[in-house]
């Protein structure tokens, strides 16, 4: 029998956990988030632990799904990565946004990349949303428009301030092509 790799058990968890999940954003299956999260990875030759936690970055965050059936599923290097890019839901908006963006620039290369990975799909979604509902898409987000785009902001800078790699490229130019529509 073939062992279960590092990547398909997340894939499993990740499905499991997201299975009744939608994006606000754009109403798509939640689950294609971070399986377009993990492709981005992929794509820029990421190893499969960086893979796996982006695949279920969000289970911590987002679904009932414990730290230990996590830890137990994935292990300690994956589930290290997702602690560093799980917001912390008890503090203020501009604390919590805030304390995200230094506790990914702490994390390292690995948290950066799928930090970033997140944060570029999460635009793909965005101007998606925003190019089919128009002004209307911003009730959606419990901040609006001025507020997010100081979110992206703030990661745009923590990740150019600390990743070297294609990936903050790709970010970047997203950024300005989503400014420029909204």
């Amino acid at each position: 029998m073939t062992e279960v790799t590092l990547i398909e058990r997340a894939a499993r968890i990740a499905t499991e956990a997201h299975k009744k999940q939608v994006r606000k954003s754009d109403g798509s299956p939640y689950i294609v988030h971070p399986f377009m999260c993990a492709m981005l990875l992929q794509k820029h030759g990421f190893s499969d632990t960086v893979i796996a936690a982006a695949l279920v970055h969000d289970v911590l965050e987002d679904t009932v799904v414990s730290e230990e059936t996590l830890h137990e599923a994935v292990g300690d290097e994956v589930v290290a990565i997702v602690h560093t890019v799980s917001e912390d839901k008890a503090l203020r908006w501009e604390e919590r946004k805030q304390a995200y963006a230094d506790s990914v620039a702490a994390g390292g290369e690995a948290s950066l990349a799928v930090s970033c990975a997140d944060k570029t799909h999460n635009l793909h979604s965005m101007l998606t949303g925003f190019t089919e509902q128009g002004p209307t898409f911003w009730d959606h987000f419990n901040r609006g428009r001025d507020d997010q785009l100081w979110f992206i902001d703030l990661m745009l800078n923590t990740y150019k301030t600390n990743l070297i790699h294609p990936l903050v490229d790709e970010y970047a130019s997203l950024v300005s092509r989503f400014k420029s529509v909204v």
